[in-house]
């Protein structure tokens, strides 16, 4: 009986150490492996057998990209002013003993690193320049971080800030700058609109002047031809009245005088002073004049002969 007893114990004592010398990793992590306290070797994800009662698993790190909430703290600036700011890093362990054994903890021991690189980043750069550079911030503590994890064996993958406050007198301060930068570029604008306007003002004078002397140009040009052309028009009438007038025709003679004559009352009528018009009733004085003119064209002809005679006699 009390054999059986001590086979049932031994049995499940057995069953206990092959258990333990099994060990399953899951993904995304791995185990280091100690034996007697000393590191040996990392188990991969998977299933893993250890020497019973010998090996024992050490330290269990995690292989996925974790994140780092870096506490918020106030910085004083190169131009003295106080800066409350806080940053997130992201790391990922790429050797799993390194991880394990060159740092105590691997996590503050991140979170110091990066408030004591923050302050003297954000220090030796004045406000504005913090303000408006968090890229450049950025990447400074990017550059210097993961230079001091890489003995750890972990990569940095990535650090951001996260909010950066300054006091509040200075973001009214900031607030009333900004207000007058934009009143400053309005009324530049403005200002240059009224340029423009004025500059297209003149230039649509100075087209129109330019327009309105072509256009008297070729006014004056056609009214100049046109005088001609009816200076012309008329010496030849008068060529051919004058012409009719010698040949003896005294109808040409009466239609250039009573087209004259009528031009002379019809001018009178549209005077502007003139307003009343006295017509006469009998226009048979041009045709008198006519028979006058005719008169002293036909009495050199008729003397002629006359003074021939005495010389045939």
């Amino acid at each position: 009986m009390g054999d059986g007893y001590v086979s049932l114990v031994l049995a499940f004592f057995a069953l206990v150490v092959v258990f333990s010398a099994i060990k399953v990793v899951p993904q995304g992590r791995q185990f280091t492996v100690e034996r007697f306290g000393r590191y040996t070797r990392t188990l991969k994800p998977g299933i893993a057998f250890l020497m019973p009662l010998v090996d024992r698993v050490g330290r269990r790190i995690s292989m996925m990209e974790t994140v780092i909430d870096i506490p918020r703290q106030e910085v004083i600036t190169k131009d003295n002013a106080i800066v409350s700011c806080d940053a997130v890093v992201f790391i990922q362990v790429m050797d799993a003993a390194m991880a394990a054994y060159q740092v105590e903890n691997l996590n503050l021991a991140i979170v110091n690193l990066a408030q004591t690189n923050l302050r003297t980043v954000v220090g030796s750069m004045e406000l504005d320049e913090v303000l408006s550079q968090r890229d450049h911030i950025n990447a400074r503590l990017l550059t210097v971080i993961d230079g001091a994890t890489t003995p750890w064996g972990v990569k940095v993958t990535r650090i951001e800030i996260k909010d950066l406050t300054p006091p509040a007198d200075i973001t009214a301060a900031m607030a009333r700058q900004m207000k007058a930068e934009r009143e400053r570029r309005a009324q530049i604008l403005e200002a240059e609109g009224d340029r423009a306007a004025q500059i297209a003002r003149a230039e649509g004078a100075k087209q129109s002047a330019i327009l309105q002397a072509e256009g008297r140009r070729e006014a004056a040009f056609r009214d100049a031809e046109a005088r001609e052309r009816a200076a012309e028009a008329e010496a030849k009438a008068t060529q051919m009245v004058s012409q009719a007038i010698a040949a003896g025709d005294l109808n040409a003679i009466n239609y250039f005088l009573g087209q004259k004559y009528i031009e002379a009352f019809a001018q009178l009528a549209t005077s502007p002073q003139q307003r009343t018009v006295i017509v006469p009733a009998d226009l048979a004085g041009i045709a008198g004049f006519a028979e006058a003119l005719r008169g002293l064209i036909d009495a050199p002809q008729a003397s002629g002969p006359r003074a021939r005679t005495p010389q045939s006699a």
